[in-house]
């Protein structure tokens, strides 16, 4: 049970004997009273529960659907009820939604107010980006972005800036400081489930019901969330969330942190970890096919073991990975550079979807030749995996359209993709072809962004 002190709306609170998975919205609505945030989808897709979440990092919109209580500890949180002044004053936010009409029904209002709110604070005006987190279904986009932009000359109120005064008391069920005594405990307790940012697993509480009697938490482990530059590579700890890799990377690796953007939403880049995307397995994770692309490094640790592998070999087979009980990811190692580098996401929506195919393409030239190639696909398999017959077709070969195109049948061979509400297993294959075709067109020069439109 559970025993965390943190601020909320300004004011301390105590939370003693909850459950360690108890949702903050559970909470907020149940136990507070606090029924503006709303239970939308209950799994992180619509931010009807947005709330926002401060530390010594900054200030971030959160789900507070699959935001467990634990992960709260010692920070402070607002809830729409706490955009306005003690004396009723509106936040510039919520004044601005009212003069534009940003709000009809209102259901959807008070998690854009927050996330507003919070991009407000930080100065932050690609509203397009922060708000494609927040679905509204009768109101429309247009006024809700007039209202961000009119917001955005005004000062940041004095109430929202109160949030960093430290909170005393509590004790969080167990949130290792360091990855020594989390791997001291994972090794004791091979069985238990290690929560990150809690964006998967919060679904396994709030979708499949299941009961998750012996957590850690990984939020306080500060040497997991590291980002070091070393010569030719740079190392990223596991805790490090997808936001912050996606700022950290954007002049280095600008290709991967463009697929970074279309990672799900704001509220869920500022809790996922790059260590969570990799260890769940998904076989249409955004991040690990850029990484086996790049030539990434995983590196794992039981108790005082350290190892580290390819990470093109930790996926095994569907859910399943090159990792012991008591084993956890403890980084990912990429090149400091990758100029070929190129990654491709094909979604039913630009915003906040999951790939129906994501391709990343790393080929190196030589004197008109093709050197090398590394080129990894998520949805087409089982597991991330890399197109080696392509690879292979492509490899000694004059870099030309011809020598492309009679690549393309490889394809068949390295994937048999299945048929799904996302995707049939013809579109997937076809379209990976045709990723290859535009990785061609544009290393040749010729423009391909499918965000430009031209006459």
């Amino acid at each position: 049970m559970s025993d965390i002190a943190f601020l909320l709306n300004g004011t301390p609170v105590r939370v003693a004997g909850e459950s360690p998975t108890r949702t903050l919205l559970d909470y907020l609505r149940e136990v507070r009273g606090l029924k503006g945030t709303k239970e939308g989808c209950n799994e992180g897709d619509c931010g009807a529960c947005t709330v926002m979440v401060t530390d010594e990092s900054g200030s971030r919109a959160l789900n507070s659907c699959i935001l467990f209580l634990p992960q709260l500890h010692g920070k402070a949180v607002r809830t729409v009820e706490g955009m306005s002044g003690p004396d009723g004053a509106m936040h510039p936010v919520q004044e601005a939604m009212v003069d534009h009409h940003g709000s009809q029904c209102g259901f959807c209002t008070p998690g854009f107010v927050v996330s507003m709110a919070v991009a407000h604070k930080e100065g932050a005006t690609d509203h397009d980006d922060r708000l494609a987190g927040n679905l509204c279904r009768c109101t429309g986009y247009a006024p809700i972005i007039r209202a961000a932009e009119a917001a955005e000359p005004a000062p940041v109120p004095a109430w929202m800036t109160e949030d960093l005064r430290p909170v005393a008391g509590g004790k969080a069920p167990f949130a290792p400081a360091t990855s020594d005594e989390l791997a001291a405990w994972y090794l004791a307790h091979p069985d238990a489930t290690l929560i990150a940012g809690a964006t998967d697993v919060g679904l396994w509480v709030t979708k499949m019901l299941m009961d998750l009697p012996d957590v850690a938490f990984l939020h306080a482990c500060k040497d997991l969330q590291g980002i070091e530059k070393n010569g030719a590579t740079i190392r990223i700890g596991a805790g490090v969330t997808i936001q912050r890799l996606r700022s950290a990377l954007a002049a280095s690796h600008p290709s991967f942190a463009e697929l970074l953007r279309r990672f799900a939403s704001e509220q869920v880049r500022g809790a996922a970890t790059i260590g969570g995307n990799i260890a769940n397995g998904s076989p249409i994770g955004d991040a690990p096919p850029a990484l086996i692309a790049m030539g990434a490094k995983l590196h794992l640790r039981k108790g005082d073991t350290r190892r580290e592998i390819a990470l093109e070999d930790f996926f095994l087979d569907y859910r399943k990975q090159d990792r012991a009980k008591g084993e956890f990811v403890e980084a990912v190692t990429i090149p400091a550079k990758v100029p070929d580098l190129a990654c491709y996401k094909l979604s039913k929506r630009f915003d906040q979807d999951i790939s129906a195919v994501c391709g990343c393409f790393n080929v190196t030239l030589r004197s008109g030749r093709v050197e090398s190639a590394r080129i990894a696909f998520g949805g087409m398999a089982g597991i991330p995996k890399r197109a080696a017959h392509v690879e292979a077709a492509l490899t000694g070969q004059p870099w030309t359209e011809e020598t492309v195109r009679a690549a393309l049948p490889a394809f068949a061979r390295d994937f048999t993709p299945m048929t799904d509400m996302r995707a049939s297993a013809d579109y997937r294959l076809e379209s990976a072809q045709n990723m290859l075709l535009r990785y061609f067109h544009e290393r040749s020069g010729t423009a391909t962004s499918v965000l430009e439109v031209v006459a």
